[in-house]
C-alpha cells in the first residue's frame, strides 16, 4: 500500500534491502516515461527501463531478456537476491506496466517483489512525497534463474489448442479479443479456447486492485478454475501479467504468461488458429 511504502521512505529504509522501481512505459507520441521520472518520482526510486530490460534481438516487443541480461540490469539498479522490490508506474489507470516488471522478477526466481497498489497516480493524490532528485544506488549482485513454469512459448500454446491441458485467459479489451477492432494496426482476434477478462476489469475506478472477493467472482463468472493450470495472454505479454497478479492475490502463485502473446501468435499461427469476428 502507499501507506506502507511512504512510512518506509520516511523511515529511510530505501537501500540494499528495499528498492523502489518506476516501471512506467508509454507510447512515445503520448508521454515520455523517463522524462516524467526525472521530473517527479517516489523518493529513492530508480527507473526500470522495459526497453532496456528485454530481448532486443526478438522481432516482438518486450520479450524476456536472458538470465544474464536481467541479472546485470537489475543488479545495476541496486537489486540483490535479498532485496524487497516494490514496482509502480505512472499510468492514468493506476497500474499498467508494473505487473509486467513484478512478473519478470518472479520469472527469474525473485520472490520478494510487490506492486504498489494504486500506482503513482494515487501516491500523488494521497499527498505522499515526490522528488526530482535521481538517486544513484550502489550496484548489487543478482543471480537470476529462469522458472519455466511461469512462462509459455509459442510451441506450448500451439500444443495446448489440441490438448487443452491448461486454461487460457486473454486480458485485452473485448473488441480486440473478438476481433472487431484493430489493435495498433494489427488485425485482432484470439487463440481458440481462450476466455476474455479485460485487465481493466480487475482495477477499481480509482486505480486500485479490486478486493480478493471481487477478483474471485470475476474468475468464477468466466468459469476460470483457479485450482487448475492457467496461462495468461494479451497483445505483447504486458497486461497478461495483471491476470497473473490477480490470481496470485487469490492464492494462485503459478499462472504462466505467454510471452509472445497475440503479436507472435498473429504472425506465426495458422489461420484456423486465429478466431475473429472481423467481417
Amino acid at each position: 500500500t502507499a501507506k506502507w511504502l511512504s512510512e518506509a521512505v520516511r523511515a529511510g529504509r530505501v537501500g540494499p534491502s528495499l528498492r523502489i522501481l518506476d516501471a512506467s512505459w508509454y507510447p512515445p507520441q503520448e508521454r515520455n516515461a523517463r522524462q516524467e521520472f526525472r521530473e517527479s518520482h517516489i523518493p529513492g526510486a530508480s527507473f526500470f527501463d522495459i526497453e532496456e530490460c528485454r530481448d532486443k534481438a526478438s522481432p516482438y516487443d518486450f520479450m524476456l531478456p536472458s538470465e544474464t541480461h536481467f541479472a546485470d540490469y537489475v543488479g545495476s539498479l541496486g537489486v540483490g537476491n535479498d532485496t524487497h522490490v516494490v514496482v509502480y508506474d505512472g499510468d492514468k489507470l493506476g497500474s499498467f506496466y508494473a505487473p509486467r516488471a513484478w512478473w519478470m522478477f518472479r520469472v527469474f526466481g525473485h520472490k520478494e517483489v510487490s506492486v504498489l497498489n494504486g500506482g503513482f497516480k494515487n501516491w500523488v493524490k494521497e499527498g505522499h512525497p515526490v522528488t526530482a532528485e535521481v538517486s544513484q544506488p550502489t550496484p548489487a549482485t543478482f543471480k537470476a534463474k529462469l522458472n519455466p513454469i511461469l512462462v509459455k512459448t509459442f510451441e506450448e500454446m500451439m500444443q495446448n489448442v489440441g490438448s487443452l491441458r491448461f486454461q487460457v485467459v486473454d486480458s485485452r479489451p473485448e473488441g480486440r479479443f473478438r476481433g472487431t477492432e484493430l489493435d495498433q494496426g494489427l488485425e485482432s482476434g484470439h487463440i481458440p479456447g481462450s476466455v476474455n477478462i479485460p485487465f481493466s476489469s480487475l482495477l477499481t475506478e480509482a486505480g486500485h486492485e479490486k478486493s480478493i472477493e471481487e477478483i474471485q467472482e470475476i474468475f468464477r463468472e468466466k468459469k476460470v478454475d483457479l485450482s487448475k493450470p492457467l496461462t495468461a495472454t494479451c497483445r505483447k505479454g504486458v497486461t497478461a501479467c495483471h491476470i497473473a497478479l490477480a490470481a496470485y492475490l487469490c492464492g494462485k502463485r503459478d499462472v504462466a504468461v505467454y510471452d509472445g502473446s497475440w503479436s507472435e501468435w498473429f504472425h506465426r499461427a495458422p489461420a484456423r488458429y486465429k478466431v475473429s469476428e472481423m467481417k
